[in-house]
């Protein structure tokens, strides 16, 4: 009897040791999701922004961004809009940071200034649309604690609590999908008392270079205001060569012009 006991724990005993709990198997997916995009360098896209408001109306904006990519940091990207006239030359600049708050910039032209956007206003909305300037860094690992939710068919889904509590959210859930290298298939936000906020759903897949998956389209419906903002991303191009000197407050005031 002693001796069966004992080869009963021997073989559950390794199981023990091996088993993921939810918060180490959440952050190995998002780890793994980051990992299958590395290498790029850097890229420019065009985009389309279209704004629709509860009753329907929509209105639309033509933007560019660059992003670099960074070993021993977070990326660095900047976006500048091209129209219409009102809001043409209107520009950021996002430093995304591993640790830490992030560094944001806003150039406005009709004044010719740049504004520093503090830690406690990344939660406002990003030039009047359902994206917040938070929404606008990239995905660093040491930025939220994870937990594993569960999985339906080739998607994982991942709750997401952000570090930094100046951020507008709650928490995440983020929808990954296994099949094709961990890239994001959906985001729900919550707010910070715990309420569905929005939701952003990533549509048409194209592969580059064989290997970075990006959707032709971001839809971010906010389900509080009823409001909604669609991205249509168009002319990738990962052939760039963009530096650090291309991400400084002086190139952010250039590109406006």
């Amino acid at each position: 009897m002693m001796n069966k006991l004992i080869f009963t724990l021997l073989l559950i005993f390794p199981l023990i040791l091996t088993a993921q709990t939810a918060e180490e198997k959440g952050y190995q997916i998002v780890a793994d999701a980051i990992e299958a995009d590395r290498g790029f360098g850097s890229s420019t896209v065009d985009l389309k922004m279209v704004l629709k408001n509860k009753n329907g109306q929509i209105s639309e904006r033509t933007l560019s961004n660059k992003t670099l990519e960074l070993d021993i940091d977070g990326d660095k990207s900047m976006i500048v809009f091209t129209s219409p006239k009102d809001i043409r030359g209107t520009s950021t600049l996002t430093f995304t940071h591993k640790e830490g708050a992030d560094d944001q910039w806003l150039f406005l032209p009709s004044i010719k200034r740049t504004k520093r956007i503090s830690s406690s206003n990344k939660s406002g909305p990003f030039v009047g649309s359902e994206f917040a300037y938070e929404d606008l860094s990239s995905v660093e690992l040491e930025k939220n604690s994870y937990k594993f939710l569960k999985q339906e068919g080739d998607l994982l889904y991942v709750e997401q609590y952000p570090v930094d509590l100046k951020s507008g959210y709650k928490k995440r859930i983020a929808a990954y999908n296994s099949a094709k290298n961990h890239r994001l298939e959906s985001i729900e936000f919550y707010d910070r008392k715990g309420a569905l906020l929005k939701t952003l759903t990533y549509l048409d897949y194209k592969q580059y270079k064989d290997k970075f998956w990006r959707a032709s389209k971001f839809e971010m419906v906010n389900h509080q205001s009823k409001k909604e903002t669609q991205l249509f991303f168009e002319n990738y191009n990962f052939d760039v060569n963009l530096k650090d000197e291309d991400f400084t407050e002086l190139a952010l005031r250039r590109a406006a012009n």
